[in-house]
């Protein structure tokens, strides 16, 4: 059920994406002028293509015929990669060649100005982040903002962290000169960052760790390199609790437990685990005194306690006040996602590696249905596809926009042979990078 709950989510997450992405692009070539031969959700591959919904034939066209009298075809195609808008007099993915030998008409795009076919290339991009700054703006206008600082928090670290020098406690200070402010960023912070120091605090002493570049890939590749580390303080003992009624309080920190030491939760859960089902005994501090408690473990190494949690920062907005945050929150991403295609177009930090596709899109998406989770995810997704079609390889946006601003820089325009080369070029790099990411899924899956 639970793999069922994801695959649905992914499906609607990048259906609404690329429906609204290739919606950008439809608008403004009608705005234009330019007559939109197809307009699908997913790709009809095939000659002739198999379409799983189209307005000009099958059932929609017998229940509707005059849909076959427009322009435009609307349609759903049957292979699941992605989707399309193919505009009259246009070499795109569709690598129709032959409506390029007629003679060109008004309608089409190769007719308009530059500056038209620029806004029609640019408009799948534009309403992609438009869409993240309405979603963000929403999120915060109905959630607001809440998140753990880092300010006066100390890490837990795992393996790889320890090996890069940090230690259990450590406060980060900051990276190079950048303070980070989200606890649950330390770990992008320091890959985004490409930082050579990071300054923290240990024990009262200010001291600064180098940075390994050779070790960016496996903090891209290695999840929860710093834990928040949580003294063990008791908030409360609920009555369902199996020392209910013992002699411990909320306000109790437990610093040890049969004779070892204890400074964050995370060191008692292997001593409670080898003694589930026993007794302990604690060693714990109220007010000035030290004292000694035994209490009960239960089958699964807990003492049934609720525990004192970390502050959390919250920001509250009214509808207009979430408007400019939802603007600085999408240029925020925009900015981190764009750090990120940096460390991956970077061999010597192995962030190729972390390349995923729908598997590993499916996995940051809960295994429950949660709209606030969805929403985040759906307007991240908006601005890394935003991002990523603005990279000029040329079966993407980026490509059209930049042989477009070299027409409107140089006044030649590039004849279609050479577009139609690129065009095939392009979407060779697009092929090998799709192989990449499903190759990485795949391995990930069998490590």
């Amino acid at each position: 059920m639970t793999i069922l709950i994801k695959v649905l989510q992914v499906i609607i997450a990048l259906s609404v994406l690329i429906l609204i992405h290739e919606f950008g692009h439809f608008i403004f070539a009608r705005i234009f002028g330019i007559r939109v031969e197809k307009f699908f959700l997913f790709f009809d591959v095939g000659n002739p293509g198999f379409k799983l919904l189209s307005t000009k034939e099958g059932w929609f066209a017998r229940l509707f015929p005059k849909a076959k009298e427009w322009d435009t075809e609307y349609g759903i195609g049957w292979l699941p990669l992605g989707g399309y808008c193919k505009i009259a007099g246009m070499i795109d993915e569709s690598l129709d060649t032959e409506q390029m030998k007629n003679e060109p008409q008004p309608w089409e795009f190769r007719t308009k100005p530059a500056w038209q076919r620029l806004l029609v290339m640019g408009g799948g991009v534009l309403f992609n982040f438009i869409f993240a700054i309405l979603v963000y703006t929403g999120i915060l206008a109905g959630w607001g903002e809440s998140y753990v600082s880092n300010e006066g928090n100390r890490i837990y670290v795992n393996e790889l962290a320890y090996e890069m020098g940090f230690r259990n406690g450590d406060h980060i200070l900051c990276f190079d000169g950048y303070v980070p402010e989200n606890f649950a960023m330390l770990q992008a912070d320091l890959a985004r960052q490409t930082a050579r120091k990071a300054t923290v605090l240990r024990d009262g002493d200010t001291l600064d760790i180098y940075i390994d570049h050779n070790m960016i890939g496996e903090v891209l590749q290695t999840p929860g390199m710093f834990d928040l580390a949580l003294p063990f303080i008791i908030s409360e003992v609920p009555e369902t609790s199996i020392n209910y009624g013992k002699d411990i309080t909320a306000g109790d920190r437990i610093i040890g437990i049969e004779g070892k030491s204890v400074r964050f939760i995370q060191d008692s859960r292997p001593i409670l685990k080898s003694a589930a089902g026993d007794t302990v005994v604690l060693d714990l501090i109220r007010g000035a005194d030290t004292l000694s408690r035994e209490m009960q473990v239960d089958t699964s190494g807990l003492i049934g306690v609720m525990l004192q949690q970390p502050e959390i920062k919250s920001k509250e907005y009214t509808f207009i006040s979430a408007i400019p945050a939802g603007f600085r929150k999408t240029f925020s991403t925009i900015g981190g996602y764009l750090k990120d295609l940096k460390l991956v177009a970077t061999p010597s930090t192995e962030a190729y590696k972390s390349v995923g596709s729908f598997i590993a899109i499916g996995q940051i998406f809960p295994s429950a249905w949660d709209w606030y989770s969805f929403l985040n995810i759906l307007a991240l997704l908006s601005v890394m596809l935003g991002v990523m079609n603005l990279i000029p390889i040329p079966a993407l946006d980026g490509g059209h926009i930049l042989f477009t601003l070299y027409e409107m820089i140089t006044g030649r325009k590039p004849n279609d042979k050479f577009l139609y080369v690129t065009q095939i070029i392009g979407m060779i790099l697009i092929f090998g990078l799709m192989f990449l990411a499903f190759g990485n899924d795949i391995a990930r899956l069998f490590r």
